[in-house]
């Protein structure tokens, strides 16, 4: 078997890239929404369907390209998730109405459905398993990078050189990156690829359905989905139009806040890795302290008379920031319970939780702005953003309950794995 002589690390970092620059592209609707409601003549319900129509896809496309991935390999699948996104970047630059808006966000949620897992299975197959729970915590938040290039950066742009032009140069930062991954991805260390004959549909179904049944693997589909929501809508929609319309901000200092957002996910990303290869055995103590940490923290905000102090929703957003990191835990539950053979499927499976949430979320806001915002505003004044937001706590009882559930399932099948190994003669 001969090895290749690519570094693994010069093979991460350009996968890495190819990460943060799909955040790029996925978050750059989150501040342009006040912009776009404005070019395209729409209402918040109708704003929504663009976040949504991407996320519906991203969320769907995950079990689809997991199988993908497991037959295919990471390249293949980081350059036509690369193509796709610069494909809906180019549309959405030129668009005019909302249906070929609509599809330019369908193109960015397809070729962003591929990315994030593709890199996962490159860390699988680069570097020793011990290393895993960092590097996945490691990619998670070091991508979330393209969320800053997203605020502050494209505001600017946007404000001084046009819709156009800001969305053409997000397109071509895309295809930059799909060079890279071009020269520099490989699939696995070795010369061979570690992709597979491909299997038939009953291969398929069977490998999907053990992972579903998979106790671990439900565990982290709803860890995901109970700690990502409430960040990820913030950062991806209705965090902007919150802090413009409700709280009074210039868009500056609007994308200012959501950069901080940003900034404190770095930070925290390797604690919780840290945590969680320290305490292996109580990684859901860290979920409900998540969850319980950002409710808790809405309900000040929200409660709140007349419009928050600056001091309390820097908080929030620093509570907020721990939540894409918080949601990485789910995928460590789908590594620790499945075989290697089965971590696309499964992580495929994880990753529809907080994407499947965030677009429940998401379309939830936008109807109750509008139910809530007086006829003749042309904005949502402060106590619609109060209704729409406490749409989130319905979503926390779930999520909650839920990972309570599936921990105690997992961990009575963990203990009679264990007892049943112990009973084995040797």
């Amino acid at each position: 078997m001969s090895v290749s002589r690519r570094p693994a690390a010069l093979v991460y970092a350009v996968a890495l890239t190819a990460y943060l620059t799909a955040v790029f592209h996925r978050s750059s609707l989150g501040v342009t929404g006040v912009d776009a409601a404005e070019r395209f003549h729409i209402n918040a319900s109708a704003l929504a369907t663009f976040s949504v129509a991407q996320l519906a896809v991203y969320a769907a496309m995950q079990v689809p390209v997991g199988v993908l991935l497991d037959r295919y390999g990471s390249r293949r699948l980081l350059l036509a998730g690369g193509v796709l996104m610069v494909a809906g970047q180019l549309v959405f630059a030129v668009a005019t109405d909302v249906p070929a808006a609509v599809a330019a966000r369908v193109l960015v949620g397809l070729g962003d459905a591929m990315t994030f897992i593709s890199v996962l299975r490159i860390v699988a197959f680069w570097f020793p398993g011990r290393r895993n729970p960092l590097l996945v915590q490691l990619t998670g938040t070091v991508g979330q990078l393209g969320a800053v290039l997203g605020a502050v950066p494209l505001v600017l742009l946007l404000h001084r050189a046009g819709w156009t032009p800001a969305f053409l140069t997000a397109a071509a930062l895309g295809a930059t990156v799909v060079l890279m991954i071009l020269v520099a991805v490989r699939d696995t260390p070795h010369a061979e690829t570690a992709t597979a004959l491909a299997p038939d549909l009953a291969t398929v179904r069977r490998q999907l359905a053990e992972a579903w049944a998979e106790p671990g693997t439900r565990l982290g589909l709803w860890t995901h989905f109970v700690t990502q929501f409430s960040g990820s809508v913030f950062a991806l929609l209705w965090g902007y139009p919150f802090l413009v319309q409700g709280q009074g901000f210039s868009p500056t200092a609007a994308a200012g806040l959501l950069t901080v957002m940003t900034l404190v996910t770095l930070g925290c990303g390797p604690v919780l890795a840290h945590l969680c290869g320290r305490y292996p055995f109580h990684r859901s103590v860290l979920v409900f302290a998540i969850t319980a940490a950002t409710a808790g923290m809405w309900a000040v905000v929200l409660a709140w008379p007349g419009r928050a102090p600056n001091a309390l929703l820097v908080a929030l957003v620093v509570v907020l920031a721990v939540n894409g990191p918080g949601s990485m835990i789910g995928f460590d539950y789908a590594r620790t319970f499945n075989p290697v053979h089965r971590i696309g499927s499964a992580t495929g499976i994880v990753n529809v939780g907080g994407f499947a949430a965030s677009i429940v979320l998401i379309l939830a806001v936008g109807l109750v702005l509008d139910l809530a915002t007086p006829a003749g505003h042309d904005a949502p004044p402060l106590s619609a953003f109060r209704w729409a937001f406490a749409v989130q706590f319905l979503l926390w009882a779930l999520g909650a309950a839920q990972v309570l559930r599936y921990r105690n399932a997992a961990r009575r099948i963990a203990a009679d794995r264990a007892a049943a190994t112990a009973a084995a003669p040797v």
